[in-house]
């Protein structure tokens, strides 16, 4: 069994590739970054979702000799020209402080009419070997963007996404409605056959 290492520390990422991986009939091995706490988290220094997603996927596969996986997503506002983008998790100038980042988007958006407040999530997923070789994958969900946050479920900007098709946001859906639909799910999604591909 090939071990596959997902290159983040985040749980519910690792919880969701697993299952996404074992639904399209792959049995790797899979563990996450915190296998292995003596290797430092990559700089995410690229200027797209796949740069980023690449760098830390190959940082990973350097670093272990195995094949890794990693992910880069974020919120792209139509009217904001497609920010924040990859500077979505600081947008507000901390990284990771959700509630500041999503009261300053809501904030620079305050008198845009809802006609004109279209976003989608977009997310890359990168695989990438010990010998160079790399695959990248891209998801997106659309939708539209509240005034005011609704929902506890999910995290960053999903209290205001409404995806397109359905009347509530992306916190107010289950965590299986939501991996249905989602961005992510749709990346790691089209990376099963990729992994397939290229590990068996």
């Amino acid at each position: 069994m090939t071990r596959l290492i997902l290159a983040t520390r985040n749980a519910g990422k690792i919880t969701e590739l697993h299952a996404i991986l074992a639904d399209a009939g792959l049995t790797h091995d899979l563990v996450g970054a915190d296998a292995y706490p003596e290797i430092p988290d990559v700089k995410e220094t690229g200027v797209t979702f796949a740069e980023n997603a690449l760098l830390k996927a190959h940082a990973m596969a350097r670093a272990t000799g195995l094949p890794a996986v990693a992910d880069d997503s974020g919120l792209a506002v139509d009217v904001m020209g497609g920010a924040p983008g990859i500077f979505s998790a600081r947008w507000s100038g901390t990284h990771g402080d959700d509630e500041a980042n999503l009261n300053l988007l809501l904030a620079q958006l305050a008198d845009i009419d809802h006609p004109h407040r279209a976003a989608h999530f977009a997310c890359a997923a990168a695989l990438a070997l010990p010998d160079g070789t790399e695959r990248v994958v891209e998801g997106r969900l659309t939708g539209t963007l509240r005034r005011t946050p609704a929902g506890t479920n999910g995290f960053g900007y999903d209290p205001i996404l409404q995806p397109d098709g359905h009347d509530v946001t992306c916190a107010e859906l289950t965590p299986a409605e939501k991996n249905a639909i989602s961005h992510r799910g749709k990346a790691f999604r089209a990376l099963a056959p990729v992994v397939r591909e290229l590990l068996g």
